[in-house]
């Protein structure tokens, strides 16, 4: 099958950053889809795990995460999908990736496919959807579906693919007043078009920009993207209680500071699931299964912002290029081969 991987770590400038190769074709293990691909879309594991983490000597990793397609064929032991049916999902970090004519996934992290939307359009969502959801409805145990008020969510970048859902599922389906942080005159219009009530500069101190708009005490922070630059001012913006949950990968988090006003420091990372087969790893199929029945219903909407093309080396050299340098507003696809 055409697929596209790398050989060593190198610059995305670099012609071997990435590369078109033929790899086989492998059976479904029990619980596994074969899936066939139709679209996938880059997130940050992408090109950090290109550039940090070099594959054994003479092999080639396939990446990719992100991806929609149609069922070609099911394992032994498959009960939620048959073949034919259209799926989104974004895969687990320990097997081979999504940028391949076909590929095997477990069906417990595996949703339906939006019926509303296109392939390139539901390839944009599963990693962001799962991340977000998992960040606000099991780390900061926001409760699903109650509209009282709840206090505030400060979203810190709020443009991004976690943040453009997270702002969403806040906005739509809690009753959180939803502060994101942007800096660009177009990623601030974006931030409002997601749902934001208030959009902040994340270039200044964190702590003047709330006190701007009327606020101290944030109960809830979803520290998405320079958790390290910003983590100074978190204790003094966090309320006594709060929550902050991360997903960046900050080289130091001294959580000391958070003591005084006993708040609780989470971890989201939404391959913990099927890395480790925990108990609950159906979580991820039921999630992104509601999901999809919230974008059929218009509740969300997909975050795709561009298509790059088909799924080859020189395009997805292209999109790791704009994701590295972290002025990506939304997701970009690539659909077909």
């Amino acid at each position: 099958m055409k697929a596209v991987g790398y050989r060593a770590s190198l610059p995305i400038t670099k012609a071997e950053a990435l590369i078109d190769f033929d790899a086989p074709v492998l059976d479904p293990g029990p619980r596994d889809l074969r899936v066939s691909v139709r679209a996938v879309s880059v997130n940050p594991v992408d090109t950090k795990l290109r550039s940090g983490m070099a594959p054994p000597s003479g092999e080639t990793r396939i990446l990719g995460f992100d991806a929609a397609g149609v069922v070609e064929s099911t394992g032994s032991m498959v009960t939620l999908f048959k073949p034919g049916d259209e799926v989104f999902y974004a895969g687990a970090i320990d097997r081979p990736g999504s940028n391949g004519e076909l590929h095997l996934v477990d069906e417990r992290i595996v949703g339906r496919k939006p019926s509303s939307l296109s392939f390139p359009q539901a390839a944009a969502m599963p990693l962001t959807a799962i991340t977000a959801w998992e960040l606000l409805f099991d780390r900061l145990g926001v409760p699903y579906g109650r509209k009282e008020k709840q206090g505030e969510l400060l979203v810190i970048g709020g443009a991004g693919g976690v943040g453009s859902i997270l702002t969403q599922l806040a906005r739509r389906l809690t009753g959180l007043r939803v502060i994101a942080t942007a800096s660009r005159p177009e990623t601030i219009a974006w931030c409002r078009e997601m749902g934001a009530h208030d959009v902040i500069d994340h270039r200044r101190p964190l702590d003047e920009a709330l006190g701007e708009i009327g606020l101290s005490n944030i109960p809830f922070i979803a520290a998405l993207t320079g958790t390290e630059k910003h983590l100074p001012v978190l204790p003094k913006v966090i309320a006594p209680q709060g929550k902050l949950a991360v997903i960046d990968d900050p080289k130091v988090l001294d959580v000391m500071p958070f003591k005084r006003k006993c708040a609780s420091v989470h971890w989201e990372y939404m391959f913990a699931r099927p890395v480790f087969q925990t108990r609950d790893m159906i979580a991820q199929h039921l999630l992104l299964s509601e999901v999809s029945e919230l974008v059929d219903a218009g509740v969300l909407r997909t975050t795709m912002t561009g298509n790059a093309g088909p799924i080859r080396a020189a395009n997805l050299r292209s999109v790791h290029a704009a994701v590295e340098s972290g002025r990506a507003i939304g997701k970009t696809v690539l659909s077909g081969f």
